[in-house]
C-alpha cells in the first residue's frame, strides 16, 4: 500500500520559529503512520529548506543543531516538494508561515496543505485588517487605534501646523505633536488607560505590553513596532477589554462541511502578571486553564457562535483558533483569531480535543482527512487506501492540459500543434484537457465544437469569461502541461516560468533554454563562443536605424554584402523573413520589422549548401533524428511551405551519406547539449560540405533551436521519428515522459486519482 507522504513544516522564518519546533516535533511524534509516511521538514530562518534528519527532531532547541544542518541534513528547494510529498502540513507559525505567503507558495506549487488559503491567512495574521472585517460582520472586537511607524519615531516632533481663529479674529497657528494626535484619537474612541500595545503581525503575544499612563506609552509603542527585527510594523492600541480570557478550536466536519467548535478554554493569567504572555501559554504549568470553562451552556454557545461567526467571516477552512473575552456583562469580545493553532503536546487544540475523546493522533489524522477530502485526494482511514490505490487497482490517468492558441504570430499553428497532440494522446494513459490562450492569454476550456473550428478568431468569439480558468487553477485540474503554443511568451520562457511556479511539470526546455533560444542572436553569439559555426549577423535596433539609416545601410554593406537574410530576432515560423539584394529591399524590410511593435532586426549571411532541419529527443541522454532537407522553392523557405498540406517539400531522411548524417546529428545533439536543452525540439542549420564551405572543411552551420517545435500532422518531427520507429502517439507519450523526469513529477502510475470538477464544455476523449 502507497502511503500518503505528509510533509510537516516546522522552524520558518518569523520570531515564532521555536514554538513551531515544539509543534513540528508534536505532529511528527503522533502522525498515525499506518497511514502517513511522514517527512519532517525544516526552514531555517533564512529560508532555506531541509529534510530534518530524525536524530535532530527531539532536540530542546533550534540552536543545537542548526550549525548541522549544512552537513548532516538534505537541502531542499521549493519546487523538490512536488515530487517529495502530497501534502503539507504546516506546523510553522507567524509571518512566512500563517499570513498567507506559504499559502500562496504551496498553491503555486500545487501541494494540498492544512488550513486557510491565502486570502483567509493573510487576513488573520493582519490584526487591522481582520478587525475592520469582524467589525463589518457584527463581531465585537475591542476599540482602539492604528499607531504607524512614521508616528512612532517622530512621537514628540510637530505633526502639522493647525490654523486657530482667535477672537480678534486674526488668524495664528499652533504645534501639535504626534504624542498629542494620537492621544485625542484614543479620547475620540473612548479609550482609557491601561492600554494594550501589540503589533499588528505577529502572534504568540511576542511585543505585547500593557500601558497605564503617557510615560510607558512610546517605550511599549516602540518596542512594539520593532517586535520584529528587521521588519518595523503597525501597532495597534487597544483597550484592555475586562473579564474572562478564553480560547476555543474549531475544527471541520469533513463528511458535512460544518465548523464544530470545541470545549473552550478559560485562562488564567498567573498572579503578578497582567496578560497572557509568551512565558505563560508556552512554559510548562505556567497559568492556569479550566477546560472548558467555568461558565453556563448559554455563555457557552455565546462563545461558540461568536468563534463560528468569526470564523466564517474572516474565511478560515478547517481549523481556527480564536480568543476572546467574555465581559462581565455577558459579551463576547473577540481579540486574537488564528487560522492555524500552536501544537505542542498541552496546546488549546490537544486540550480541548480531549474533551470530545479525540487522542493527538485522532486530532491530526482528521485535520489531515478533512483537508484531503476538500481535495478529493484520499478516502477515510477507516479502509487505509492510500494516494495512489484503487479499490480496482486500475492506475488512474495522466490528466494532460493541452494549451494552444495564444497571441503570437504562430498562433494559428499552435492551432492546428494543440488539436493534433489532443488526438494523439493515448485514451488509455490519458485525460486530456484541451485548453485555449486567448490573446489576453487567459486560459479556456475548449468543447469538440471550438478544437475542430479553423482559426483563434473564431474560437476567441466562442469563448466566455464565465468559464474562464485561473493560472493558479491549473494544479487543480491538471498533472501535466503540454505546451502546443510556439512563439510569444507560449516559447519564451514566460509561460515556462509560470507553469515552474505553480509546480507542474511541461513538455519542452526550462525557462532559461526557451527564453534564450527565442532571441536568435544571444543563442547565435554564444554558440559561436562556444566554437560551433553560425552565420554572420547583425543586430539593428529600431533607434539606430531611425537615427541613421544610411550608416546602417553601409554598414550592412560592409559586413555583411548583398544578398543576406533579415528577420526578427525573437519570431518563428518564417515571419517575416526576407532576401535582402539592394539598399531598398534593407528599407523596406526594417519598415516592416518595426512597424510590427519589433525593436530589433536581425541581418545574417546567406548561406549556401544543403537546409537541414533536425529533431532532438531526449533530457541528458539526447538522439538526434535523422536529419530532413528543407526544400524551398523561392531560395527562403516560407511558412506555406512549412504548414500548407501539399506545399513545400521535406526529404526524410536528407539526401546526405551515412558518414554525413552522423556528423549532422552528433553535432545537433553537442547544440542542444550546450543550449541545455529539454524533452525535443528541431534544430534548423545548414550543411555543407568541404567545398561549399568558406573554411575548406565539413562543417555544420548552426539557424535557430525551436524549443516547441510545430506538432502539426505532417510535421517532419514524425517524419523523422517513423525512421527510428517511434510513432506519433509514441512520441507524444516520450515527450510527456520526459517533461515529467526533467521536472521530478510523479509519474502517472502513483499520479493521484482525482476527479476533475470542471465546466461540461470541457472534450471528453
Amino acid at each position: 500500500m502507497n502511503k500518503i507522504r505528509v510533509g510537516v513544516l516546522m522552524g520558518g522564518k518569523s520570531i515564532e520559529k521555536e514554538v513551531s519546533f515544539n509543534s513540528g516535533r508534536t505532529v511528527c511524534d503522533h502522525l498515525d503512520t499506518s497511514v502517513y509516511q511522514v517527512v519532517p521538514l525544516f526552514q531555517r530562518v533564512d529560508g532555506t529548506l531541509f529534510i530534518l534528519p530524525w536524530k535532530f527532531l527531539h532536540r530542546g532547541k533550534i540552536s543545537d543543531f542548526e550549525s548541522r544542518l549544512e552537513a548532516e541534513a538534505t537541502l531542499l528547494a521549493w519546487d523538490d516538494l512536488k515530487k517529495l510529498i502530497d501534502f503539507m502540513y504546516i506546523a510553522t507559525h507567524g509571518r512566512f508561515a500563517e499570513d498567507g505567503t506559504l499559502q500562496g507558495m504551496l498553491t503555486v506549487l500545487g501541494i494540498p496543505y492544512l488550513g486557510s488559503k491565502v486570502l483567509a491567512s493573510a487576513l488573520g495574521m493582519d490584526k487591522l485588517m481582520q478587525k475592520q472585517v469582524l467589525a463589518a460582520h457584527g463581531v465585537e472586537v475591542p476599540r482602539g487605534i492604528a499607531v504607524y511607524p512614521e508616528e512612532i519615531h517622530n512621537f514628540d516632533s510637530p505633526r502639522a501646523l493647525i490654523p486657530v481663529q482667535l477672537c480678534e479674529q486674526k488668524e495664528s497657528t499652533t504645534v501639535t505633536t504626534h504624542k498629542e494626535t494620537i492621544l485625542k484619537r484614543l479620547a475620540a474612541e473612548g479609550v482609557t488607560y491601561p492600554l494594550i500595545i501589540k503589533p499588528y503581525k505577529e502572534g504568540s503575544s511576542l511585543g505585547v505590553s500593557i500601558v497605564h499612563n503617557e510615560e510607558e506609552l512610546y517605550p511599549a509603542l516602540l518596542s512594539a513596532c520593532t517586535a520584529c527585527p528587521g521588519k518595523e510594523q503597525t501597532v495597534l492600541v487597544e483597550e484592555k477589554v475586562p473579564g474572562m480570557e478564553f480560547s476555543c478550536i474549531t475544527i471541520t466536519d469533513h463528511r458535512t462541511g460544518e465548523f464544530m467548535p470545541l470545549p473552550p478554554t478559560e485562562i488564567i493569567s498567573e498572579e503578578g502578571r497582567e496578560f497572557f504572555d509568551y512565558e505563560q501559554k508556552y512554559m510548562p504549568g505556567r497559568a492556569t486553564k479550566f477546560t472548558p470553562a467555568r461558565v453556563s451552556q448559554e455563555i457557552i454557545d455565546k462563545m461558540h457562535a461568536a468563534c463560528i461567526a468569526t470564523t466564517k467571516a474572516l474565511g478560515f477552512s478547517n481549523i481556527s483558533r480564536v480568543d476572546g473575552f467574555v465581559t462581565p456583562d455577558g459579551r463576547i469580545v473577540i481579540i486574537d483569531p488564528n487560522s492555524l493553532s500552536g501544537m505542542a503536546p498541552s496546546s488549546f487544540l490537544f486540550r480541548e480535543a480531549a474533551e470530545v475523546n479525540m487522542s493527538h493522533t485522532n486530532v491530526i489524522n482528521h485535520l489531515i482527512e478533512t483537508e484531503l477530502a476538500h481535495k478529493s485526494m484520499a478516502t477515510m482511514k477507516n479502509n487505509h487506501m492510500a494516494l495512489g490505490s484503487t479499490a480496482t487497482n486500475t492506475a488512474p490517468k495522466l490528466r494532460v492540459a493541452v494549451l494552444l492558441g495564444g497571441r503570437s504570430n504562430e498562433k494559428e499553428i499552435s492551432l492546428e500543434s494543440g488539436r493534433n497532440v489532443v488526438y494523439k494522446l493515448s485514451p488509455e494513459k490519458y485525460e486530456a484537457l484541451p485548453i485555449f490562450v486567448n490573446k489576453d492569454l487567459e486560459l479556456f476550456p475548449m468543447t469538440h465544437s471550438m478544437l475542430v473550428r479553423n482559426s483563434t478568431k473564431e474560437i476567441e468569439q466562442l469563448v466566455t469569461k464565465g468559464s474562464i480558468i485561473p493560472w493558479n487553477s491549473l494544479p487543480e485540474i491538471a498533472d501535466f502541461v503540454f505546451l502546443g503554443l510556439h512563439g510569444g511568451e507560449g516559447e519564451d520562457g514566460s509561460i515556462q516560468g509560470t507553469l515552474e511556479m505553480l509546480g507542474l511539470p511541461y513538455n519542452g526546455s526550462s525557462v532559461l533554454t526557451s527564453a534564450l533560444c527565442m532571441d536568435k542572436y544571444k543563442t547565435g553569439q554564444l554558440l559561436k563562443h562556444l566554437g560551433f559555426d553560425v552565420p554572420a549577423q547583425l543586430l539593428i535596433a529600431k533607434d539606430e536605424w531611425l537615427a541613421n539609416p544610411d550608416g546602417i545601410i553601409k554598414q550592412v554593406e560592409e559586413q555583411l554584402s548583398y544578398p543576406c537574410i533579415m528577420k526578427p530576432h525573437d519570431d518563428g515560423c518564417s515571419v517575416m523573413v526576407k532576401k535582402i539584394t539592394s539598399a531598398e529591399d534593407l528599407h523596406d524590410g526594417f519598415t516592416e520589422i518595426f512597424a510590427n511593435n519589433k525593436t530589433y532586426a536581425l541581418l545574417e549571411e546567406l548561406l549556401t549548401g544543403m537546409e537541414l532541419t533536425v529533431g532532438v529527443l531526449g533530457n541528458r541522454d539526447v538522439q538526434a533524428f535523422p536529419p530532413s532537407q528543407a526544400v524551398a522553392a523561392g531560395g527562403i523557405l516560407s511558412i506555406l511551405e512549412k504548414f500548407l498540406p501539399g506545399a513545400g517539400e521535406n526529404r526524410t531522411p536528407a539526401p546526405i551519406s551515412s558518414k554525413a548524417t552522423l556528423f549532422v546529428q552528433r553535432t545537433i545533439e553537442a547544440i542542444f547539449k550546450a543550449l541545455d536543452g529539454r524533452g525535443y525540439a528541431r534544430i534548423d542549420c545548414f550543411y555543407q560540405t568541404a567545398e561549399e564551405s568558406r573554411t575548406g572543411k565539413e562543417r555544420l552551420v548552426f539557424l535557430e533551436l525551436n524549443s516547441l517545435p510545430g506538432l502539426t500532422p505532417a510535421t517532419c518531427l514524425f517524419h523523422q521519428a517513423a525512421e527510428v520507429n517511434i510513432r506519433p502517439m509514441e512520441l507524444i507519450d516520450r515527450i510527456i515522459e520526459l517533461g515529467l523526469e526533467e521536472h521530478g513529477t510523479r509519474t502517472r502510475e502513483n499520479v493521484q486519482a482525482t476527479p476533475v470538477k470542471r465546466s461540461e464544455q470541457h472534450v471528453q476523449l
